[in-house]
């Protein structure tokens, strides 16, 4: 990795994005198993896998068995990804490049024993942990190859200490992890040193759009550094947002957002 410069981050982040090699093939330019969804959050697998279909070559999807009809439906659809079911899983971790789990998960044990068995069995692969599977994570099963996305609340319960930049740091530092506290600002470390990013606006409190960071984010780590793949993706979410407050102030959603960053893309990457 290209040493990243400043502490608070800007377009130059986006130049470390890996691009796909005019001469690759299918799966050379990444394999991501987005473990998400539940009967009533269903929509947080849908805006994470529509957006990371985007940027890898394969999207392997599993969710809840209330899902199972809803992941048929949408093969009739759309062809963007593969259904995983139970029998499968853990196979497919062995084949994927990097894993997001969390997006709308059930509160349940079935959350907690995927989660815990991810982080002490598959301790090489690349795994971003968002939204549900936080409240799952015991912090001394966190590894180098991990990426903890939590918000301010999340942050205290993962970590039992207030959400700040110096907490972000030292929390990273200990646990071997990379940590992105989102919020106002956000707060990103692989626990060398601190980054912020300003990028965003109070229109993106709106429900879906940490699916559609949890999913750019996991996407980039599929074939990219995991702390160029955080900073990546905070900035990208954050400018997409804020481009179109530019426009339409806070009307927008985290659909927009999602079809913000293909402008976005092309301009940058």
């Amino acid at each position: 990795m290209h040493e990243i410069h400043g502490r608070i981050t800007g377009p130059d982040i986006l130049s470390h994005i890996r691009r796909p090699e005019t001469a690759s093939h299918k799966g050379q330019n990444g394999r991501l198993l987005i473990i998400a969804g539940s009967e009533k959050y269903h929509g947080s697998l849908l805006l994470a896998m529509q957006i990371a279909s985007r940027i890898v070559d394969t999207v392997y999807v599993f969710s809840s068995k209330n899902n199972v009809r809803l992941l048929e439906r949408l093969r009739e659809r759309m062809a963007a990804f593969i259904a995983v079911f139970e029998e499968e899983l853990w196979q497919t971790v062995e084949l994927v490049d990097a894993i997001l789990i969390g997006p709308g998960l059930a509160e349940d044990d079935g959350t907690h024993q995927r989660v815990k068995k991810l982080l002490t069995e598959y301790r090489d692969k690349k795994t971003v942990i968002d939204a549900t599977a936080l409240w799952h994570v015991d912090p001394n099963l966190l590894h180098e190859q991990c990426i903890v996305t939590p918000h301010s609340r999340e942050f205290s319960h993962v970590f039992g200490c207030e959400p700040s930049a110096v907490n972000v740091l030292a929390m990273a530092k200990q646990y071997t992890c990379t940590i992105v506290l989102k919020g106002r600002i956000d707060y990103i470390s692989n626990g060398q040193k601190v980054y912020e990013n300003h990028t965003g606006n109070v229109g993106m409190t709106k429900g879906g759009t940490g699916d559609v960071l949890a999913g750019t984010t996991a996407a980039f780590a599929a074939t990219n550094d995991l702390l160029v793949s955080a900073l990546a993706g905070v900035y990208l979410n954050g400018l997409a947002g804020d481009r179109l407050f530019e426009r339409v102030g806070t009307l927008y959603n985290a659909e927009d957002v999602m079809k913000q960053l293909g402008t976005l893309w092309k301009e940058y990457i």
